[in-house]
C-alpha cells in the first residue's frame, strides 16, 4: 500500500505531466519550467495518397505562420502579380449577363421596391451592354441590343437617379423586353 505522501507526489507528478503536455498541445510558446521526461515525437498519420513535402521545422519556441494556398500561377490569393498591378477578372460572359437581365422579368415596379427594381433593370441592361462589347465575337455580333442601350442612354441623358428612371420607366422596360426577345431569337450568339 502506498503512503498518502507518496500517493500525493504521484498525483502531483501526473498532473504536472498532463499540464505540460496540454500546454504543448495548445500551442503555448512558453517553455515549461520543469519537464519530468522529454515527450516522444508524435507518429505521423497514415497517408492515403501522395504525401506533400514537409516544411522545415521551426526553431524551438518559434511560432510558425500558417501556410497560404496558392493559385495556379504560384501567386498567393489576394497578392499583386509581378509588376504590381492588381489581378483583374476577365470580361463577363454574355450568357451570365443575360441571366441577370432575365431575372428582372418576373418583377415589377411596386410601391415598396420601385426604386430598387428600376435601378436593377438599368444596371442589368448596362451589364449586358458591357458583356456584349467585350465578347470575343466582337460588338458587331450584337448590333441591335447595343443600339437599344445607346438609345436608352440618350433618353436618360446620363441621369440614372430614381426620379429620372421613373420618368422614363416605359422606355427602360421596353428596352429590357426588346433585348430579351432579341437574345431569345439568337441563342447561338450567347451560349
Amino acid at each position: 500500500m502506498l503512503s498518502s505522501t507518496t500517493a500525493r507526489r504521484a498525483a502531483t507528478a501526473a498532473l504536472a505531466l498532463s499540464l505540460t503536455l496540454l500546454t504543448a498541445a495548445c500551442g503555448d510558446d512558453a517553455a515549461p519550467k520543469a519537464s519530468p521526461a522529454p515527450a516522444a515525437p508524435a507518429a505521423p498519420p497514415a497517408a492515403s495518397g501522395p504525401v506533400a513535402p514537409a516544411a522545415p521545422p521551426a526553431p524551438s519556441g518559434a511560432a510558425t505562420p500558417p501556410s497560404s494556398p496558392r493559385v495556379p500561377d504560384g501567386t498567393p490569393p489576394g497578392a499583386a502579380p509581378v509588376g504590381g498591378g492588381l489581378p483583374t477578372p476577365g470580361p463577363e460572359k454574355v450568357r451570365d449577363a443575360f441571366a441577370g437581365l432575365q431575372a428582372t422579368l418576373g418583377d415589377s415596379c411596386t410601391p415598396g421596391n420601385c426604386a430598387y427594381f428600376l435601378g436593377r433593370v438599368h444596371d442589368e441592361l448596362h451589364r449586358m451592354d458591357r458583356a456584349m462589347k467585350a465578347d470575343p465575337k466582337g460588338p458587331g455580333h450584337f448590333p441591335e441590343p447595343i443600339a437599344a442601350v445607346a438609345k436608352l442612354d440618350g433618353e436618360l441623358g446620363g441621369n440614372s437617379a430614381f426620379e429620372n428612371l421613373k420618368k422614363h420607366q416605359s422606355i427602360l422596360i421596353s428596352t429590357r423586353d426588346e433585348i430579351n426577345s432579341w437574345m431569345q431569337d439568337h441563342p447561338d450568339d450567347y451560349r
